[in-house]
């Protein structure tokens, strides 16, 4: 199964980026005193955070427990997948409620590069992926991205026709896992649909493609592409992702060990071919998982007659510099629920929900020292207890 090009445009092209960027310092307490302005009472209102396990993800942790006052309840699953059983146990420990979910992607600032991240605690400090589970989760389908460019040629014949070499493992459509063509798309068909091999190689089969194709292959040159003789050249990043699938076995299991795998396939094709892959599929993620999760707050007995505040973004983990001890992380948002005790509620697109948070102070008063409060607790009568 896969999606058409313009629903899969329309998903990625509503999401933006670099002009809704905040720094998780001032970030945070906006969404404080977001939740402030919506009626959340100080003192009783219990954080949740969806986020991967990744230590990248401390320091939003830390300013989470600064700004609201206590350490945030966790709603996550690895690559930042919510934890949907933990709807109720969150419910019980405040009076108000704030969950906030986020992908996560790695950003070095000196390489300009998203997808990686500089480990200060390896023995060398290391640049290593990030989100590791998505990227992980990628290996896979950019393996056989890579395989599908590297063994799809393009050449013209002696007339100068243009034509297609295609390797045989391709051409299998009854395969269980794989890359798979759209070969209506690329090929010419016979009177029943049937692709048809003007020459058989050793290994893979010629045919006589599209107008569509030479046409997309047109524009995707500058001066319209130049078909080459004899073996042509291997179509390497001109193979579209409106041009082929994918297959996989996955797990049906929700929230188990493939379920950010379920999220992402129907629009790998987008992601592989995406400039930063682990910065789309991240971004894909936040999408998806926003809209399955609300569902799931919505319906949440243990939440009504609550304020809940469901906030989801993305984080961007900058790595720290030599000096630094955690990452300058930025919070990209994206979709917003609010929920009265009435059981009224809103949802927020990203322009509104950027606005709500930058109407906000940056100034918090009720933020906690944490190393004052750590000291006052190492300051207290010691409790022994009675075992």
């Amino acid at each position: 199964m896969y999606v058409t090009s313009g629903s899969v445009t329309g998903l990625l092209g509503a999401f933006h980026m670099s002009d809704v960027a905040m720094r998780y310092s001032q970030f945070m307490p906006r969404l404080y005193n977001l939740a402030l302005s919506r009626g959340f009472e100080r003192g009783k209102i219990m954080p949740s955070r969806a986020f991967c396990s990744d230590e990248s993800q401390g320091y939003p942790i830390i300013l989470m427990a600064k700004h609201f006052g206590t350490f945030p309840f966790n709603h996550g699953l690895v690559g930042g997948i919510v934890a949907t059983d933990r709807h109720g146990p969150h419910a019980h420990h405040g009076k108000d409620l704030v969950i906030i979910q986020a992908s996560h992607v790695g950003y070095d600032p000196l390489a300009q590069q998203f997808g990686v991240y500089r480990r200060l605690q390896t023995a060398e400090k290391k640049q290593t992926a990030n989100c590791g589970k998505i990227c992980g989760t990628l290996d896979w389908y950019t393996g056989e991205y890579a395989f599908a460019r590297k063994n799809i040629h393009l050449r013209k014949d002696e007339n100068g026709r243009p034509q297609i070499i295609i390797d045989n493992s391709l051409l299998h459509a009854d395969r269980e896992q794989g890359l798979l063509l759209k070969l209506n798309e690329i090929l010419e068909m016979d009177a029943r649909g049937k692709p048809v091999a003007i020459g058989a190689l050793s290994t893979s089969k010629i045919f006589t493609v599209t107008p569509a194709l030479v046409s997309y292959l047109n524009r995707s040159d500058e001066r319209g592409y130049q078909w080459k003789n004899g073996q042509g050249e291997a179509i390497g990043n001109r193979l579209h992702p409106d041009l082929f699938f994918y297959r996989r076995i996955i797990s049906h299991h929700d929230e188990g060990r493939d379920h950010l795998e379920h999220n992402l396939i129907d629009v790998m094709p987008y992601i592989v071919t995406s400039k930063w892959p682990a910065l789309t599929a991240a971004q894909v993620n936040t999408q998806v998982e926003f809209d399955r999760a609300f569902r799931t707050v919505v319906q949440e007995p243990a939440y009504q007659g609550k304020k809940v505040m469901f906030i989801s973004g993305l984080n961007v983990d900058i790595s720290p510099s030599e000096g630094q001890l955690f990452p300058l992380t930025k919070f990209i948002p994206w979709a917003g629920y609010m929920q009265d005790t009435d059981g009224s509620y809103e949802t927020w697109e990203q322009a509104q929900l950027y606005e709500k948070l930058k109407q906000q102070p940056v100034d918090n008063p009720d933020k906690v020292d944490l190393e004052s409060a750590i000291g006052e607790m190492e300051k207290a009568q010691e409790i022994r207890l009675p075992l």
